[in-house]
């Protein structure tokens, strides 16, 4: 392989033969032809300002001298990438895929690592939004590695893409500690930035709610909150009121939570963010839920499930269908939320462990409105095996709960009074973070 002094000599040396240039040509007037014989035969480097001269003389760029890529083609591959980005935020996770995975491979070809690295960011963004955890994982954990050498504000979306797969599979205690890890990093390195902060602050409210960790959710939103009038890209601002105001309605303030929701969701009409805009009516089905406004709470919530199908984002659709299975069932609506949450059970550990288990409760709940005593019980027991290891306590207590209460009616007391003091270790077990001793690193399922 050659090396840089013989290749940038070499492209010199065509460049100027390819416009009929002699070396006194190409030297005048800042050089000789002496330097510029010495500079193609790479027995030296040009200086910067040297290159600069020399990429002016010969209609070219600096870039195209020192690493023999064409400047257009670099271009035209950061609008690929550009182009990429918009079509997942406005369009279809599967056709952004198809265009990522073409910038990534041409960005490897010719070394643009940058560049490389945001398309690698963009496939796990879209495996996310498809619901393909495993392939998630992978590209954000190529992120990472292409990152490596890179500070920590630019690698914050990796972390918090890997932070995400986690979750969804139900690692909630492994998501807050790579949340937390990075948080801190952050925080006691000099490298607070405020966009990375705001990113990873939003991100690990939904973990530490799904654990019942609920004052550290109020604290990260708060700080949250104080930092994103120094944030200035307003999809990251819209994502965190989202976030937000999951904290607002663990504490029972559901208007502050619909108001966040209602700013967010002006942002994502402004940038036309489509999936994160049927977050927002996702969000807002649930207040509507928790307020007790059903009809509301439907409508937006089909509102959600729509406009995500649309985008073919098949593991978010389920997760809207868990509580719109519920609002349904809630409503009297049995049949109807029996088959919506029966065609959750296509979700298994890999893909939403949290979520699947809500289905199986629901269809736990349904059978025991109808009497079905054993099909509610195999439910619940389901519900609990793929709960077990997420580590949200407070779903597990409440299914240990709802089973102790079945099996009592049922006259199996004994069988009752285990799962209830099952129930309480869980309710015992505080939401707690995950700093110190690390968690082991989730095992990957065997294919």
């Amino acid at each position: 392989m050659e090396d840089q002094e013989t290749g940038i000599g070499r492209r010199v040396q065509r460049l100027r033969k390819q416009l009929g240039m002699t070396q006194r040509q190409l030297a005048e007037p800042s050089y000789t032809p002496a330097y510029i014989s010495i500079v193609e035969s790479g027995r030296v480097r040009p200086s910067e300002a040297a290159l600069r001269f020399l990429a002016g003389r010969l209609n070219t760029s600096v870039e195209e001298l020192t690493t023999g890529r064409p400047a257009r083609l670099a271009t035209e591959l950061r609008l690929a990438l550009t182009d990429a980005q918009r079509e997942l935020a406005t369009g279809s996770a599967v056709d952004a895929a198809g265009a990522f995975e073409r910038v990534a491979a041409d960005t490897e070809r010719l070394g643009l690592g940058p560049e490389q690295a945001e398309a690698v960011l963009g496939l796990g963004d879209c495996a996310l939004e498809t619901g393909d955890l495993d392939r998630a994982l992978e590209h954000f954990e190529e992120a990472e590695r292409l990152l490596a050498d890179a500070p920590l504000p630019r690698r914050a979306r990796a972390v918090r893409g890997r932070a995400v797969a986690h979750l969804l599979t139900g690692e909630l205690r492994y998501a807050c500690y790579l949340l937390e890890s990075a948080i801190e990093e952050l925080s006691t390195s000099g490298l607070a930035d405020p966009e990375a902060l705001v990113l990873l602050y939003a991100a690990v409210i939904g973990p530490y709610i799904d654990m019942g960790a609920h004052a550290r959710a109020a604290h990260a939103a708060e700080l949250a909150l104080s930092l994103a009038p120094r944030v200035s890209d307003p999809a990251l601002v819209a994502g965190m009121h989202r976030q937000v105001a999951r904290t607002f309605l663990a504490e029972g303030r559901i208007a502050d939570a619909d108001a966040s929701l209602a700013k967010a969701q002006a942002i994502y009409r402004q940038l036309r963010l489509g999936t994160d805009l049927a977050h927002c009516h996702w969000m807002r089905g649930y207040v509507h839920a928790q307020g007790g406004e059903l009809a509301l709470a439907e409508a937006e919530l089909r509102t959600a499930r729509d406009m995500l199908r649309a985008r073919r984002a098949e593991l978010f659709t389920a997760q809207v269908e868990v509580e719109l299975a519920d609002v349904l069932r809630r409503m009297g609506r049995y049949d109807q939320a029996a088959e919506v949450a029966g065609t959750l059970l296509r979700l298994d550990a890999r893909h939403g462990a949290v979520h699947a288990g809500g289905a199986h409760r629901l269809l736990g709940l349904i059978a025991e409105e109808r009497g079905e005593t054993e099909s509610a019980e195999e439910h619940y027991v389901k519900a609990l095996a793929l709960l077990e290891r997420s580590g949200a306590s407070g779903d597990l207590a409440d299914l240990c709960r709802l089973l102790g209460d079945l099996l009592r009616r049922s006259g199996r007391v004994e069988a009752a009074m285990d799962a209830y003091r099952t129930g309480l270790g869980y309710r015992a077990t505080p939401g707690t973070t995950t700093l110190g001793p690390p968690p082991a690193t989730p095992p990957r399922p065997e294919e």
